[in-house]
C-alpha cells in the first residue's frame, strides 16, 4: 500500500519480488505444479515484504502505484488461502503477470508522502478503501473464472479453473458482500469524519462521486441477487461495472493527477 520513493532497500525489495513473479508468469506449465507454487509463494512473500518496508522504513507514500500494488497483494493472498482448500485451483499465470506489473507500476508512480500532521486515524481509513479494493479485485477474478468456466461447460470441454461452478459463483459473492462492507464502512467515514481525517469536510469531487456510484452498483447487484437470485453473466456485467467505477474513484483519478497532469492534490 504505501512505497519509499528513495529508499535503496525498498528499491531492491520490489525488484526481487518483481523478478519472483515475472518466473512463474513467464515460464507457464514449465515449472511444473509444485515448481509453480514455490515461486509464486516467494513472490508473495517478497511483495508482502515491500509493503511492510514502506510502512516501517521512511516516510509512507501513497498514490494509485501502491493502492494497485496492495490491491494485487491482497488477491494473491486470497489466493494462497484458496489453494489450500481448492489445490487444482488454476489462476497462478494470470495473477503472477498482476503482481510483477504492479510492484514495478509503484516503484515507478509511488505516489505522495502522507503529510506529517496528517490525522493518525488516516492509515486504517486507507487500510479500509484498499481492503475493500482487494475484496472486489478477487471478486472480478473468481467472475472470470466463472465465466471461463461456464464456457467451457457449454462447449463440453474441462474448464481447468480447479472449482467447481456453483462454488465458483458462492465465493464471487462472498467477496462483493464482504467489500460493500469495507466500501460502506470507509465512505461513512469519509463523510462524518473527513475534517479530521483529510483536514477538510466532504466535498463532491469525483472520487466522491464513482465511490457513490460503485457502492449504487454493488448495492444493486446484491439486492438483484437476494431478491431476484440474480447470477451468471448479467450479474456479472453489473460487477465489472462497479469494479470499474471504483477503480476511477481512486486509482483512476490519482493516474491521471499525477501523471497526466502533474499534479499532487
Amino acid at each position: 500500500m504505501i512505497l519509499p520513493s528513495t529508499s535503496l532497500p525498498g528499491w531492491l525489495l520490489a525488484l526481487a519480488a518483481a523478478a519472483a513473479y515475472t518466473l512463474p508468469a513467464a515460464a507457464g506449465t514449465r515449472l511444473g505444479a509444485q515448481g509453480g507454487r514455490l515461486a509464486l509463494g516467494l513472490a508473495w512473500l517478497l511483495h508482502g515484504a515491500v509493503l511492510t518496508w514502506g510502512l516501517v522504513g521512511q516516510t509512507p507514500h501513497f498514490g494509485f502505484g501502491p493502492a494497485l500494488s496492495m490491491t494485487a497483494w491482497l488477491v494473491l493472498t486470497a489466493y494462497v488461502v484458496e489453494r489450500q482448500l481448492f489445490p487444482q485451483m488454476q489462476a497462478r499465470w494470470t495473477l503472477a503477470a498482476l503482481g510483477a506489473a504492479t510492484v514495478i507500476l509503484a516503484m515507478v508512480f509511488p505516489g505522495q508522502p502522507l503529510h506529517v500532521t496528517a490525522s493518525p486515524w488516516l492509515p486504517l481509513h486507507l487500510a479500509l478503501g484498499i481492503a475493500s479494493y482487494g475484496l472486489f479485485a478477487a471478486a472480478v477474478v473468481h467472475a472470470w473464472l466463472m465465466t471461463r468456466a461456464e464456457r467451457h461447460i457449454r462447449l463440453a470441454s474441462d474448464s481447468h479453473s480447479g472449482i467447481p461452478l456453483l462454488a465458483l459463483e458462492r465465493l464471487t459473492f462472498r467477496f462483493v458482500t464482504a467489500g460493500f462492507a469495507l466500501l460502506s464502512a470507509t465512505l461513512i467515514a469519509g463523510w462524518l469524519f473527513g475534517e479530521v481525517l483529510y483536514g477538510r469536510a466532504w466535498r463532491w469531487d469525483h472520487k466522491a462521486v464513482f465511490s457513490l456510484l460503485s457502492w449504487v452498483t454493488f448495492a444493486i447487484l446484491l439486492a438483484g441477487r437476494s431478491r431476484f437470485g440474480w447470477r451468471g453473466r448479467g450479474a456479472v456485467r453489473v460487477l465489472y461495472t462497479g469494479a470499474a467505477l471504483l477503480l476511477l474513484a481512486y486509482a483512476g483519478s490519482r493516474f491521471v493527477l499525477e501523471v497526466v497532469l502533474g499534479r499532487t492534490l
